[in-house]
């Protein structure tokens, strides 16, 4: 809002050159004092109007930005956390239930497929609930898949035809991430997993580099940490060293398989945990060999650099089934699709 200057008009009439009375001097004086207190305190009033008015303004051209920060109560795990992730299947819990398997700290879910119902279960078995996404890829069968545009979509993902790579850049597809982060929030949950978010990796139609996933990582944490959630990174090896301080965790497939756990070793520097997952081939309930446990959790050769780290041995297809470094086979209670 603009305002005008103030000023005042020089008197039109010149003081009687005679003398005066010390009363009337008196008045005289108490008058102009008046005169100015009110003019400064008019001016201030006016000036603090009009910033208060480009601060709305303000405001409002940031209307979608979170407005809350909830960065107090955030959820910051420590290193060596122990956790079982479950993906493409909702947990069967029953809100009352005494215990789950395994015992673990940290459990890895899917943000669309388990009601809050489930998240405060685990809560009440002094459980931290991650949330899982695909942040970086559309999935047509999400509930708010619709809500994607055609040029927000890439090229498929290698392996899964039906999920195409995202434009990281698009305002439209950080609206509906900002929408699942604000959901993660209402459900429950203590932090995000947002998948996906390494396009730059891949033939992804769009032109995507490390940069782009670099900002949009970190557009992300801001909207998590205004709902009061912890992020964790995906994958992503390459940009650990730029991203490392924006997120609190990092989740990791086949950094053994591909060589490369080494790189997410800041984490661990930093106390942060490094959630990993290896998929030993053919596996089935409890039938990892041990030579295979060994060499996945030994932290040299293919493993160097994974000491610390949260491994897990997982299936695929990411159900119940889990073992881990001491040989122990689990399986979390799912529900069928």
């Amino acid at each position: 809002m603009q305002t005008k200057d103030l000023y005042f008009d020089e008197p039109s009439f010149k003081p009687r050159q005679r003398k005066v009375r010390i009363t009337s001097i008196l008045a005289m004086i108490t008058v102009a004092f008046i005169t100015v207190l009110l003019t400064v305190g008019l001016g201030a009033k006016l000036v603090r109007t009009r910033s208060e008015s480009e601060g709305f303004s303000g405001l409002s051209a940031r209307s979608v930005e979170p407005t809350e920060d909830r960065n107090n109560s955030i959820w910051r795990p420590g290193a060596r956390a122990t956790w079982q992730i479950v993906l493409r299947h909702p947990l069967e819990l029953s809100p009352n239930a005494p215990a789950i398997e395994p015992d673990v700290d940290v459990f890895d879910i899917d943000l669309f497929d388990n009601p809050p119902s489930t998240i405060t279960a685990l809560h009440k078995l002094d459980k931290k609930v991650v949330c899982y996404f695909s942040a970086g890829s559309y999935e047509p069968y999400r509930s708010d898949s619709f809500q994607f545009l055609e040029s927000n979509l890439g090229e498929p993902l290698d392996g899964w035809p039906d999920e195409k790579w995202l434009d990281l850049n698009s305002p439209n597809v950080r609206r509906i991430m900002a929408n699942r982060i604000a959901l993660a929030r209402k459900k429950g949950c203590d932090a995000i997993d947002p998948d996906n978010i390494d396009g730059y990796n891949n033939d992804n139609g769009l032109d995507l580099e490390a940069h782009d996933s670099i900002k949009f990582i970190r557009f992300l944490s801001q909207q998590a940490q205004a709902n009061g959630l912890s992020i964790g990174l995906k994958n992503a090896a390459e940009i650990v060293s730029d991203i490392e301080s924006d997120v609190h965790f990092s989740v990791v497939e086949e950094c053994t398989e591909y060589e490369e756990c080494g790189n997410f070793a800041p984490f661990i520097n930093a106390n942060k945990p490094v959630f990993q997952i290896e998929y030993p081939s053919k596996t089935n309930f409890g039938n990892v060999s041990p030579n295979k446990i060994s060499r996945i959790c030994s932290n040299k050769d293919d493993a160097a650099g994974s000491d610390g780290f949260s491994i897990i041995l997982k299936d695929e297809s990411l159900d119940g089934w889990a073992q881990y470094c001491n040989g122990e086979a689990v399986r979390t209670a799912i529900l069928r699709k």
